[in-house]
């Protein structure tokens, strides 16, 4: 008979093989101050004012399981406050005092109680821009970025952004560059961008994978492995004839 332990990693490297889809993002949704404007190929979207409150523009939708990739870029010198992400955001959260969401910030000037740097934090209730400014109350931050923890981002400048969200780990990479990786137990939820306090930012070229697994074959695994069961099948055919 054929390996099956080999036929199961094959299967398993076949399903990687995935190629990733542009997200239109014409039907996402808006909780918060912002004032977000979908391009016409729906592919961006661009939030215009310096939001008096935290904002979130989402995908409302389950995304556990997916890895998500794109390019932000704020288009002003004007300001320096907060960009980014939310993961696991459900409709109604802006107000919901039981929200159990995951917060990725990236804040440019240090403004104390808000420093600078990119962070990932647990958000546990309603907005409250105190909270959010300073990262206290119902935001607790979990871990701050590898090489990011204390520099801003840059007017003007874009950056390639890349996230993967399971059940039970969440990375982001910036540039290529992984910044963030935590594992836990995180609820379900939308995908979407967040802005607070800050005007003219851009997210693009948004696009969506499955998410892989933990430990998938290196490609050249994957070649000795369909190798392998070649050969396996010839001698197993040959095996017949005899």
């Amino acid at each position: 008979m054929l390996n099956k332990t080999l036929i199961g990693s094959m299967l398993i490297a076949l399903s990687t093989a995935t190629s990733a889809a542009p997200v239109d993002l014409s039907s996402w949704l808006e909780n918060g101050s912002g004032t977000w404007a979908v391009a016409g190929d729906n592919n961006s979207v661009f939030q215009s004012i310096n939001t008096p409150d935290p904002a979130v523009f989402f995908n409302n939708s389950n995304s556990q399981g997916l890895a998500l990739s794109g390019q932000i870029t704020v288009e002003t010198t004007g300001d320096n406050d907060f960009i980014g992400f939310v993961l696991g955001y459900n409709d109604g959260d802006s107000s919901n005092a039981s929200a159990d969401y995951l917060l990725i910030d990236w804040k440019q000037g240090d403004q104390s109680p808000a420093v600078d740097g990119l962070t990932i934090s647990q958000v546990s209730g309603a907005f409250n821009g105190a909270d959010f400014w300073a990262h206290t109350g119902v935001v607790t931050e979990l871990q701050r970025a590898t090489n990011l923890s204390s520099t801003g981002w840059n007017d003007n400048q874009t950056y390639d952004f890349d996230l993967i969200f399971t059940a039970t780990n969440v990375q982001v990479s910036v540039d290529g560059v992984t910044e963030l990786n935590i594992n836990g137990t995180f609820a379900n939820g939308s995908f979407g961008f967040y802005n607070y306090s800050q005007s003219a930012v851009r997210y693009a070229g948004i696009e969506q994978d499955i998410a892989p697994p933990t430990q998938a074959p290196a490609p050249e695994t994957f070649l000795l492995l369909l190798a392998g069961l070649s050969a396996m099948r010839y001698s197993h055919l040959r095996n017949q004839k005899v």
